[in-house]
């Protein structure tokens, strides 16, 4: 509990309003004001991520995130937005899917354009023209991924730029001043992402390094969370105002200031930080990893090391012992998954969040997901074929295009090819999640797993 005797004038107003309009979605959202004069729950600009479950079936729930560029829909597959962009997807043509959240890469955004120019033009919401929700991961995997060009120390690592061989270091520090400059709304702690096959002692080194990191990461976040570049109120904010409610936090404290929409007050005014489990592929290290990540306190708690060449039991195996261990009022995200029948599996076991390049990187090479499979639409069978590429899919491409025109697309090497491939994909993906998320209010998600493939 919080005694309004301890807080400031302002910060008392800001209390009390806080406490009488309730943000009815954050799970710490405030149910009542004692006769004390306690409230149960803290002064608003304390709630770092509401989040709230409103179905359950099973081990899966439905869920809400409320981020400062609005809500996010969990179970939720998040399109990957490597360098600013979704390749080969317009902005608009992602808000038209349903996208609610996408991601940015801190590594290749930092060596191009660099994140200080980012910051510059008011952060990667408004230079890229994306009003939703984003988040940015560390940097980490792609920095490990550079094998011979880097090199890790117990500061941070430093590597070589895959586009000029320039000398770069990247730290916990680093990493999140970086990603508070894109003014991301979820930031990622800076990890370091244990390589597939590891001994046992390499993948123990590996995971106590990601836990120091994990606090250096959160230091410095919290000492300079509030410094993103969010200088202009939030269209959502503009929209939610009603009768001089006003548009910033802050106006809150004025005196007269009204009470504002339940919408606006559910808007965080600073990002979030989540942390990194890691531990290889061993149960026993991803249990006291998740144990200990979790005593740091973090408002989300990610997957990582995953889909790094282990079988799908495997990953399997490695979500469920760290499911066991992480708390249930806040969103778990599994990092770097999957394939379609993948999602719904990892849905079903009470994951909130994935993302994955897959869908983007298999429509560039031909590969479409459909109700009945996966289409090569490169195949020469579809020279003639007049059907839709998928049947039962209402998106904008299998409504109007053939899979004969796709193929001919394709075979011609058209850039068309890859955008309305593209597009398909992340239709298939993101209604296959609202379809999870349908079924979790139902009740049922055993109609969404019987077509599940086996994990032999």
């Amino acid at each position: 509990m919080v005694a309004p005797e301890l807080l400031n004038g302002n910060e008392n107003r800001l209390f009390f309003v806080y406490c009488k309009f309730l943000i009815r979605r954050a799970n710490a959202g405030v149910n009542r004001i004692s006769k004390a004069g306690y409230c149960e729950a803290v002064p608003y600009s304390l709630v770092t991520l509401p989040f709230s479950i409103e179905s359950q079936a099973g081990a899966a729930r439905r869920a809400r995130i409320s981020t400062a560029h609005g809500d996010v829909e969990t179970p939720a597959f998040m399109p990957v937005g490597t360098a600013g962009t979704v390749k080969a997807v317009p902005q608009d043509i992602l808000e038209d899917l349903g996208a609610q959240i996408i991601l940015g890469n801190t590594y290749h955004l930092y060596l191009r354009p660099g994140h200080e120019l980012v910051r510059n033009l008011g952060g990667l919401h408004k230079f890229m023209s994306w009003d939703r929700a984003l988040l940015t991961d560390s940097g980490g995997f792609q920095v490990f991924s550079l094998s011979e060009l880097r090199k890790v120390k117990e500061e941070g690592v430093s590597f070589r730029s895959h586009l000029d061989g320039t000398s770069h270091l990247f730290t916990p520090e680093r990493s999140m001043e970086i990603q508070i400059a894109l003014g991301a709304d979820i930031v990622m702690a800076f990890d370091e992402c244990t390589e597939h096959p590891a001994e046992r002692e390499r993948a123990r080194a590996s995971m106590e390094m990601t836990l120091r990191w994990a606090k250096r990461s959160k230091d410095y976040f919290e000492a300079h969370k509030h410094e993103v570049p969010w200088n202009d109120p939030h269209p959502l904010r503009k929209e939610h105002a009603r009768d001089g409610a006003p548009e910033r936090m802050e106006q809150l404290t004025q005196p007269g200031a009204a009470v504002p929409h339940e919408s606006f007050r559910a808007l965080p005014t600073a990002p979030a930080l989540f942390g990194i489990i890691q531990g290889g592929m061993y149960p026993d290290l991803r249990r006291e990893s998740a144990e200990r990540t979790v005593e740091l306190d973090f408002p989300g708690y990610a997957i990582g090391g995953l889909s790094v060449g282990e079988s799908r039991a495997k990953t399997m195996e490695m979500i469920a012992a760290v499911l066991e261990i992480l708390p249930k009022d806040k969103p778990r995200y599994v990092m770097g998954v999957g394939y379609p029948e993948e999602i719904v599996q990892y849905a079903a076991m009470g994951v909130d969040m994935m993302d994955c390049v897959l869908p983007t990187r298999a429509a560039r090479h031909g590969l479409l997901f459909t109700s009945e499979g996966r289409l090569n639409i490169k195949n020469a069978r579809y020279t003639q074929d007049q059907g839709p590429a998928d049947p039962k899919c209402g998106c904008r491409v299998c409504v109007r295009y053939t899979r004969a025109y796709l193929r001919h697309l394709f075979v011609s090497a058209e850039p068309l090819a890859g955008v309305l491939n593209t597009v398909h994909n992340l239709a298939y993906y993101l209604d296959t999640m609202r379809s999870v998320r349908h079924a979790i209010t139902l009740g049922d998600l055993s109609g969404m797993l019987s077509g599940s493939v086996s994990l032999t």
